[in-house]
């Protein structure tokens, strides 16, 4: 009966941390269409957007450097909420900034919150996975996926009728009330530290001093700046080197994001069936010959096609290393997970300027072509990423 109880518990938790992934992608997703009226409520420049954009970047990378101490410190459970229910806001106190000065500090704000719960939201995704002895994360981020999804689709419809503040006052409010009801159900680690010396806690604070989280935080490095590249530069590519129309050139991201949305929701069952290390191996083949293909073809149609096989192959990459990094022996989850996520998303958040300094003196084609290897690289990694292996009660919570 308690077993059975627990179990309950954990299965509670697993649909609490999903909300969470849900409402955080829902958040991100319908930022990107105020974007546009963004730019022209404050009458700046592209470069000013680019800046600002920039500070969002950078308040959430502050934030998962720091995220990994405060679980430590405190638990998954207690640091996704708080972040959850302040990062709800975060959108309402963008639209409503009047000037660039609070634009500024409100897109560091908002930035934290939504880097923070990221972090928070996968420790804690590995805290369940631990309980139930079985992956999860890939279907948590395929209800990332879903949630980015629906907010950047209903935000365009919702902003030309009903302005940007209404629409952003309608996103504050789901988002809260998804998160004030998940936060009642997240589970916490089996040994919270409650830190009993001082001397714990600062050795938590610490960089950790095992090589192979970070080994794990270049490979999520190099998947992510091609997930990266293909949101920031695949429709350009197809615009301007294969001559497709603007309504054309945007598909090549959606059926991406789009393949790559639906195989996260079967991602677990075949990480579970197959393993981490060889599912992340075939997948890390996919995506390199996908995006190899896309780097060489000579057609948009064709393009397109590879670049929806990237997204097959990427689409459970990303939450296996994760996996990985939350489950490091030696250092709480939360910590192996900040490093993690910390690195990856360096990959987005750096590397679109690179890349675009690079496609001013080449062409976009054989940036992908060299993204390929880059993937390949992670194929020959992929035995590091053990630690994301399942067997019941393999892995002590902390």
């Amino acid at each position: 009966m308690h077993a059975q109880k627990i179990m309950q518990t954990a299965i509670r938790g697993r649909w609490a941390v999903a909300a969470m992934f849900l409402a955080n992608g829902f958040l991100t997703g319908a930022w990107a269409p105020q974007i546009p009226v963004f730019l022209t409520r404050l009458d700046i420049s592209k470069f000013t957007l680019g800046l600002l954009i920039l500070l969002f970047g950078a308040g959430a990378v502050t934030a998962m450097t720091w995220c990994g101490h405060l679980i430590s410190r405190h638990g998954s459970r207690t640091v996704l909420r708080w972040f959850g229910l302040i990062g709800s806001f975060g959108l309402l106190v963008v639209a409503l900034a009047p000037n660039v000065p609070l634009a500024a500090i409100a897109m560091f704000i908002f930035g934290g919150s939504i880097g923070g719960m990221d972090v928070a939201m996968n420790a804690n995704a590995v805290v369940v996975e631990r309980r139930l002895s079985r992956a999860i994360m890939s279907s948590s981020h395929g209800f990332w996926s879903l949630g980015g999804f629906a907010g950047g689709a209903l935000g365009g419809f919702a902003i030309q009728n009903y302005g940007h503040l209404a629409h952003a006052i309608v996103v504050t409010a789901f988002a809260f009330a998804l998160i004030a009801v998940a936060v009642r159900y997240l589970i916490a680690e089996d040994k919270p530290l409650r830190g009993p010396s001082r001397g714990t806690g600062q050795r938590k604070f610490a960089l950790p001093g095992n090589p192979l989280v970070y080994l794990v935080g270049l490979m999520a490095l190099m998947t992510m700046i091609s997930e990266g590249a293909v949101l920031d530069w695949a429709a350009l590519y197809l615009q301007q080197e294969l001559g497709a129309d603007l309504a054309i050139a945007g598909l090549a991201y959606a059926a991406f994001s789009g393949i790559m949305a639906v195989m996260r929701f079967f991602g677990d069952g075949v990480r579970n069936r197959f393993g981490a290390v060889t599912t992340l191996r075939v997948s890390a083949l996919v995506a390199a010959a996908g995006m190899l293909v896309a780097g060489l073809a000579p057609s948009p149609w064709l393009a397109i096609a590879a670049f929806a096989f990237c997204g097959f192959g990427i689409a459970n990459m990303v939450p296996i290393l994760f996996s990985a990094g939350g489950n490091q022996e030696g250092m709480s989850s939360g910590t192996g997970m900040s490093v993690v996520t910390t690195m990856g998303y360096s990959g987005i958040l750096v590397a679109p300027s690179a890349i675009g300094f690079i496609a001013e003196h080449s062409s976009f084609g054989p940036i992908f072509v060299a993204l390929s290897g880059l993937l390949v690289v992670v194929f020959l990694m992929a035995g590091l990423a053990h630690r994301a292996e399942f067997a019941p009660d393999a892995a002590p919570a902390e």
